[in-house]
Protein backbone atom coordinates (compact mmCIF):
# COMPACT_ATOMS: atom_id res chain seq x y z
CA UNK A 1 0.00 0.00 0.00
CA UNK A 2 1.24 3.33 -1.20
CA UNK A 3 1.64 6.57 0.97
CA UNK A 4 -1.55 8.09 -0.96
CA UNK A 5 -3.71 4.62 -0.20
CA UNK A 6 -2.69 5.21 3.50
CA UNK A 7 -3.35 8.62 4.09
CA UNK A 8 -7.09 7.65 1.92
CA UNK A 9 -7.37 4.68 4.72
CA UNK A 10 -6.23 7.17 7.69
CA UNK A 11 -9.23 10.05 5.84
CA UNK A 12 -11.92 7.36 6.41
CA UNK A 13 -11.12 6.19 9.72
CA UNK A 14 -11.23 9.99 10.49
CA UNK A 15 -14.73 10.29 8.87
CA UNK A 16 -15.63 7.19 11.09
CA UNK A 17 -14.54 8.75 14.16
CA UNK A 18 -16.62 12.16 13.67
CA UNK A 19 -19.49 10.61 12.92
CA UNK A 20 -19.28 8.32 16.20
CA UNK A 21 -18.26 11.74 17.94
CA UNK A 22 -21.41 12.90 16.96
CA UNK A 23 -23.39 10.11 17.41
CA UNK A 24 -21.96 9.70 21.28
CA UNK A 25 -22.93 13.52 21.55
CA UNK A 26 -26.42 13.14 20.74
CA UNK A 27 -26.77 10.22 23.54
CA UNK A 28 -25.00 12.31 25.71
CA UNK A 29 -27.62 14.93 25.58
CA UNK A 30 -30.91 12.80 26.31
CA UNK A 31 -28.61 11.82 29.18
CA UNK A 32 -28.43 15.61 29.90
CA UNK A 33 -32.04 15.83 29.72
CA UNK A 34 -32.14 13.38 32.61
CA UNK A 35 -29.67 14.81 34.51
CA UNK A 36 -31.29 17.92 34.47
CA UNK A 37 -34.93 16.76 35.22
CA UNK A 38 -33.64 15.29 38.61
CA UNK A 39 -30.77 18.01 39.23
CA UNK A 40 -28.09 15.77 38.98
CA UNK A 41 -24.85 17.00 38.14
CA UNK A 42 -23.01 16.45 35.29
CA UNK A 43 -19.64 15.57 36.15
CA UNK A 44 -19.63 12.19 37.47
CA UNK A 45 -16.21 11.57 38.13
CA UNK A 46 -17.10 7.47 39.24
CA UNK A 47 -19.10 6.96 35.95
CA UNK A 48 -16.16 8.00 34.45
CA UNK A 49 -13.72 6.08 35.87
CA UNK A 50 -16.00 2.94 35.05
CA UNK A 51 -15.73 3.24 31.66
CA UNK A 52 -11.87 3.97 31.76
CA UNK A 53 -11.85 0.44 33.35
CA UNK A 54 -13.78 -1.25 30.97
CA UNK A 55 -12.30 0.54 27.77
CA UNK A 56 -8.64 -0.65 29.36
CA UNK A 57 -9.02 -4.03 30.32
CA UNK A 58 -11.05 -4.39 26.53
CA UNK A 59 -8.29 -3.11 25.00
CA UNK A 60 -5.89 -5.66 26.57
CA UNK A 61 -8.08 -8.08 25.82
CA UNK A 62 -7.50 -7.19 22.23
CA UNK A 63 -4.15 -6.56 21.89
CA UNK A 64 -4.97 -2.99 21.35
CA UNK A 65 -1.92 -0.40 20.24
CA UNK A 66 -2.81 2.05 22.88
CA UNK A 67 -1.48 2.27 26.54
CA UNK A 68 -3.41 3.12 29.30
CA UNK A 69 -1.90 6.71 29.74
CA UNK A 70 -3.08 7.06 26.29
CA UNK A 71 -6.54 6.10 26.21
CA UNK A 72 -6.65 8.38 29.69
CA UNK A 73 -5.50 11.20 27.66
CA UNK A 74 -8.37 10.59 24.42
CA UNK A 75 -11.52 9.98 26.50
CA UNK A 76 -10.84 12.22 29.35
CA UNK A 77 -10.72 15.06 26.59
CA UNK A 78 -13.94 13.37 24.77
CA UNK A 79 -15.59 13.47 28.36
CA UNK A 80 -15.10 17.06 28.66
CA UNK A 81 -16.09 18.00 25.19
CA UNK A 82 -19.62 15.86 26.19
CA UNK A 83 -19.82 17.96 29.81
CA UNK A 84 -19.52 21.54 28.09
CA UNK A 85 -21.93 20.34 25.23
CA UNK A 86 -24.20 20.35 27.81
CA UNK A 87 -23.49 22.76 30.30
CA UNK A 88 -20.38 24.91 30.21
CA UNK A 89 -18.49 24.45 33.51
CA UNK A 90 -16.14 27.32 35.11
CA UNK A 91 -13.45 25.78 37.27
CA UNK A 92 -12.57 27.79 39.90
CA UNK A 93 -8.68 26.72 40.49
CA UNK A 94 -5.14 28.46 42.88
CA UNK A 95 -3.78 30.91 39.99
CA UNK A 96 -2.43 32.11 38.03
CA UNK A 97 -2.35 30.23 34.13
CA UNK A 98 0.26 27.80 33.73
CA UNK A 99 0.77 27.17 37.49
CA UNK A 100 0.88 23.06 38.54
CA UNK A 101 -2.91 23.55 39.89
CA UNK A 102 -4.13 25.19 36.26
CA UNK A 103 -2.52 21.53 34.82
CA UNK A 104 -4.45 19.58 37.37
CA UNK A 105 -7.88 21.34 36.33
CA UNK A 106 -7.12 20.44 32.84
CA UNK A 107 -6.37 17.30 33.26
CA UNK A 108 -10.11 16.28 34.45
CA UNK A 109 -11.57 19.22 33.32
CA UNK A 110 -9.79 19.27 29.64
CA UNK A 111 -8.94 22.63 27.18
CA UNK A 112 -13.07 23.56 26.68
CA UNK A 113 -13.72 24.40 30.03
CA UNK A 114 -13.89 27.78 31.24
CA UNK A 115 -11.36 28.34 34.30
CA UNK A 116 -11.06 31.05 36.66
CA UNK A 117 -8.10 32.02 38.02
CA UNK A 118 -7.92 32.60 42.62
CA UNK A 119 -5.43 33.93 44.09
CA UNK A 120 -6.12 31.92 47.22
CA UNK A 121 -7.25 28.62 48.34
CA UNK A 122 -9.93 30.24 50.34
CA UNK A 123 -11.20 32.16 47.60
CA UNK A 124 -11.44 29.12 45.30
CA UNK A 125 -13.68 27.77 48.10
CA UNK A 126 -15.20 30.77 48.15
CA UNK A 127 -16.42 30.75 44.64
CA UNK A 128 -17.32 27.14 44.57
CA UNK A 129 -19.88 27.70 47.63
CA UNK A 130 -21.49 30.85 46.49
CA UNK A 131 -21.86 29.22 43.05
CA UNK A 132 -19.67 31.20 41.12
CA UNK A 133 -17.84 28.45 39.51
CA UNK A 134 -18.97 24.57 39.79
CA UNK A 135 -15.84 22.88 40.84
CA UNK A 136 -13.01 24.38 42.65
CA UNK A 137 -8.81 22.97 42.36
CA UNK A 138 -6.67 22.95 45.11
CA UNK A 139 -3.44 21.60 45.96
CA UNK A 140 -3.42 19.04 49.41
CA UNK A 141 -0.18 17.55 49.58
CA UNK A 142 3.08 17.57 47.87
CA UNK A 143 5.64 14.99 48.29
CA UNK A 144 8.54 17.04 49.31
CA UNK A 145 6.61 19.55 51.43
CA UNK A 146 3.39 17.88 53.19
CA UNK A 147 0.03 18.82 53.67
CA UNK A 148 -0.97 22.33 52.50
CA UNK A 149 -2.53 23.47 55.62
CA UNK A 150 -4.47 26.63 53.68
CA UNK A 151 -6.58 23.71 51.98
CA UNK A 152 -7.17 21.72 55.46
CA UNK A 153 -8.17 24.89 57.13
CA UNK A 154 -10.91 25.99 54.31
CA UNK A 155 -12.37 22.17 54.12
CA UNK A 156 -12.50 22.59 57.53
CA UNK A 157 -14.45 26.03 57.54
CA UNK A 158 -16.88 25.14 53.99
CA UNK A 159 -19.07 22.71 53.49
CA UNK A 160 -18.01 21.29 49.84
CA UNK A 161 -17.23 17.83 49.13
CA UNK A 162 -14.28 16.05 47.32
CA UNK A 163 -15.16 14.78 44.47
CA UNK A 164 -11.71 13.72 42.78
CA UNK A 165 -8.35 13.49 43.77
CA UNK A 166 -5.58 14.75 40.88
CA UNK A 167 -1.78 13.51 40.68
CA UNK A 168 0.53 16.05 39.01
CA UNK A 169 4.57 14.80 38.84
CA UNK A 170 6.09 17.81 39.20
CA UNK A 171 9.24 18.98 37.26
CA UNK A 172 10.78 22.26 37.08
CA UNK A 173 12.42 24.28 34.11
CA UNK A 174 15.30 27.28 34.37
CA UNK A 175 13.63 29.46 31.25
CA UNK A 176 15.82 32.51 30.79
CA UNK A 177 16.21 35.09 27.69
CA UNK A 178 20.14 35.42 28.87
CA UNK A 179 22.22 34.00 26.15
CA UNK A 180 24.57 32.74 28.64
CA UNK A 181 24.16 30.95 32.24
CA UNK A 182 26.84 33.61 33.49
CA UNK A 183 24.57 36.79 32.65
CA UNK A 184 22.05 35.51 35.53
CA UNK A 185 21.88 38.00 37.83
CA UNK A 186 18.50 37.27 39.51
CA UNK A 187 16.58 34.07 39.95
CA UNK A 188 12.54 34.58 39.87
CA UNK A 189 10.28 31.27 41.70
CA UNK A 190 8.31 30.59 44.59
CA UNK A 191 9.79 30.11 47.55
CA UNK A 192 9.24 26.17 47.39
CA UNK A 193 10.83 25.47 44.17
CA UNK A 194 14.00 26.93 45.14
CA UNK A 195 14.23 24.91 48.02
CA UNK A 196 12.52 21.76 44.82
CA UNK A 197 15.67 22.35 42.99
CA UNK A 198 18.19 23.31 45.54
CA UNK A 199 21.33 20.84 44.50
CA UNK A 200 20.84 22.33 40.84
CA UNK A 201 21.25 25.61 41.71
CA UNK A 202 24.32 24.58 44.09
CA UNK A 203 25.76 22.71 41.27
CA UNK A 204 26.17 25.14 38.75
CA UNK A 205 26.71 28.16 41.30
CA UNK A 206 23.37 29.66 40.92
CA UNK A 207 23.23 29.42 44.70
CA UNK A 208 25.22 32.56 44.65
CA UNK A 209 22.61 34.75 42.38
CA UNK A 210 19.99 36.77 44.26
CA UNK A 211 16.48 34.31 44.71
CA UNK A 212 13.61 36.54 44.47
CA UNK A 213 10.15 34.62 45.64
CA UNK A 214 6.99 35.42 43.85
CA UNK A 215 3.06 34.20 44.26
CA UNK A 216 3.47 31.69 41.67
CA UNK A 217 6.14 29.87 39.11
CA UNK A 218 3.53 31.17 36.72
CA UNK A 219 4.46 34.44 37.75
CA UNK A 220 8.29 33.89 37.92
CA UNK A 221 8.23 33.27 34.34
CA UNK A 222 6.12 36.16 33.46
CA UNK A 223 8.64 38.73 35.42
CA UNK A 224 11.80 37.06 33.57
CA UNK A 225 10.33 37.55 30.20
CA UNK A 226 11.06 41.82 31.55
CA UNK A 227 14.75 41.22 32.20
CA UNK A 228 17.72 39.81 30.23
CA UNK A 229 19.48 39.09 33.42
CA UNK A 230 17.18 37.22 34.89
CA UNK A 231 16.03 33.33 35.16
CA UNK A 232 12.72 31.84 36.51
CA UNK A 233 12.28 28.14 37.99
CA UNK A 234 8.70 27.77 36.46
CA UNK A 235 6.93 24.80 34.58
CA UNK A 236 7.52 24.42 31.22
CA UNK A 237 3.80 25.09 30.39
CA UNK A 238 4.29 28.48 32.00
CA UNK A 239 8.29 29.19 29.77
CA UNK A 240 5.64 28.09 26.76
CA UNK A 241 3.02 30.41 28.14
CA UNK A 242 4.94 33.45 28.25
CA UNK A 243 7.93 32.42 25.10
CA UNK A 244 10.58 32.45 27.66
CA UNK A 245 13.15 29.90 26.43
CA UNK A 246 14.12 26.94 28.39
CA UNK A 247 17.87 26.93 29.21
CA UNK A 248 17.79 23.18 31.18
CA UNK A 249 14.89 20.71 31.83
CA UNK A 250 13.87 18.51 35.13
CA UNK A 251 16.39 20.45 37.11
CA UNK A 252 14.59 19.36 40.54
CA UNK A 253 15.97 17.49 43.18
CA UNK A 254 13.98 14.77 43.63
CA UNK A 255 12.43 13.18 40.45
CA UNK A 256 9.96 11.48 42.02
CA UNK A 257 8.32 15.30 43.16
CA UNK A 258 4.64 15.01 42.81
CA UNK A 259 1.45 16.78 43.89
CA UNK A 260 -1.83 15.96 44.71
CA UNK A 261 -4.98 17.91 44.23
CA UNK A 262 -8.36 17.75 45.12
CA UNK A 263 -11.43 18.60 43.17
CA UNK A 264 -14.32 20.45 45.52
CA UNK A 265 -17.99 20.94 44.63
CA UNK A 266 -21.20 20.62 46.14
CA UNK A 267 -23.05 17.02 45.84
CA UNK A 268 -21.59 13.34 46.64
CA UNK A 269 -20.31 10.42 44.39
CA UNK A 270 -21.91 7.61 44.28
CA UNK A 271 -19.71 4.38 44.95
CA UNK A 272 -17.67 3.33 42.12
CA UNK A 273 -16.05 0.19 43.71
CA UNK A 274 -12.19 1.60 43.79
CA UNK A 275 -12.91 4.43 45.99
CA UNK A 276 -10.94 6.55 48.59
CA UNK A 277 -12.94 8.60 52.03
CA UNK A 278 -11.23 11.60 53.69
CA UNK A 279 -12.86 13.01 56.80
CA UNK A 280 -11.28 15.31 59.89
CA UNK A 281 -11.85 14.36 63.22
CA UNK A 282 -12.46 16.31 66.34
CA UNK A 283 -11.43 14.24 69.27
CA UNK A 284 -12.87 14.15 73.40
CA UNK A 285 -9.80 15.37 75.14
CA UNK A 286 -9.63 12.52 77.11
CA UNK A 287 -6.82 9.88 77.10
CA UNK A 288 -6.93 7.40 74.75
CA UNK A 289 -9.85 8.90 72.08
CA UNK A 290 -7.63 8.61 69.04
CA UNK A 291 -6.28 4.83 69.76
CA UNK A 292 -10.26 4.18 70.58
CA UNK A 293 -10.99 5.57 67.44
CA UNK A 294 -8.78 4.11 65.41
CA UNK A 295 -9.27 0.75 66.70
CA UNK A 296 -12.72 1.01 65.55
CA UNK A 297 -11.21 0.83 62.29
CA UNK A 298 -9.21 -1.51 62.80
CA UNK A 299 -11.60 -3.83 64.30
CA UNK A 300 -13.68 -3.29 60.98
CA UNK A 301 -10.63 -4.21 58.82
CA UNK A 302 -10.43 -0.83 57.02
CA UNK A 303 -7.54 0.10 55.63
CA UNK A 304 -6.39 3.54 56.58
CA UNK A 305 -4.10 5.33 54.33
CA UNK A 306 -2.85 8.51 56.27
CA UNK A 307 -2.90 10.51 59.53
CA UNK A 308 -2.18 13.94 60.22
CA UNK A 309 -2.37 16.13 63.06
CA UNK A 310 -3.45 19.72 62.25
CA UNK A 311 -4.23 22.74 64.19
CA UNK A 312 -7.40 24.66 63.21
CA UNK A 313 -8.68 28.16 65.00
CA UNK A 314 -6.53 26.22 68.16
CA UNK A 315 -7.87 23.31 68.26
CA UNK A 316 -6.71 19.96 66.98
CA UNK A 317 -7.90 18.16 64.59
CA UNK A 318 -7.00 14.72 62.37
CA UNK A 319 -6.98 14.38 58.89
CA UNK A 320 -7.70 10.82 57.99
CA UNK A 321 -7.96 8.80 54.30
CA UNK A 322 -8.74 5.41 54.08
CA UNK A 323 -9.98 3.16 51.08
CA UNK A 324 -13.27 2.50 50.86
CA UNK A 325 -16.95 5.17 50.75
CA UNK A 326 -18.86 5.92 53.34
CA UNK A 327 -21.60 4.05 51.82
CA UNK A 328 -19.96 0.57 52.42
CA UNK A 329 -21.80 -1.01 55.51
CA UNK A 330 -18.75 -1.44 57.39
CA UNK A 331 -17.96 2.48 57.17
CA UNK A 332 -21.50 3.60 57.67
CA UNK A 333 -21.11 1.95 61.86
CA UNK A 334 -17.91 4.11 62.49
CA UNK A 335 -19.57 7.25 61.02
CA UNK A 336 -22.83 6.36 63.23
CA UNK A 337 -20.94 5.85 66.26
CA UNK A 338 -18.66 8.55 66.18
CA UNK A 339 -20.67 11.13 64.03
CA UNK A 340 -19.84 13.95 66.72
CA UNK A 341 -16.20 13.79 66.46
CA UNK A 342 -16.01 13.35 62.09
CA UNK A 343 -16.57 15.71 59.44
CA UNK A 344 -17.61 13.79 56.05
CA UNK A 345 -15.33 15.66 53.31
CA UNK A 346 -15.89 13.11 50.31
CA UNK A 347 -15.75 9.75 48.51
CA UNK A 348 -14.07 9.64 45.72
CA UNK A 349 -12.09 7.69 42.94
CA UNK A 350 -8.84 6.25 44.17
CA UNK A 351 -5.77 7.50 42.12
CA UNK A 352 -3.36 6.51 44.23
CA UNK A 353 -1.86 5.44 47.72
CA UNK A 354 0.23 8.72 48.43
CA UNK A 355 2.19 11.39 46.92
Amino acid sequence: MGLDSLRQAIDSIDDRLLELYNERLKIVHKVGEFKNQTKAPIYRPEREQEILNRLKAKNKKDSGVLNDEAIDALFLELFAVARNYELPERIAFLGPEASFTHQAAEMKFGAMSSYLPIHTIKGVFREVSEGRAKFGVVPIENSFNGIVSDTISSLSTFNLKIVAEVIVEVHHVLATKAEDIKDIKRIYSKDIAFGQCSRFLEDLGLDMVEQIPVESTAKAAQLATKDSKSASICSEVASKLYNLPVLFRNIEDDGNNRTRFFIVSDFENQPSGKDKSTILVRLPNRPGALVDFLNDFKEAKIDLTKIKSHIVEGVSIFFIEFDGHKNDEKIKGIFEKHRDSIKFLGSYVKEADDV
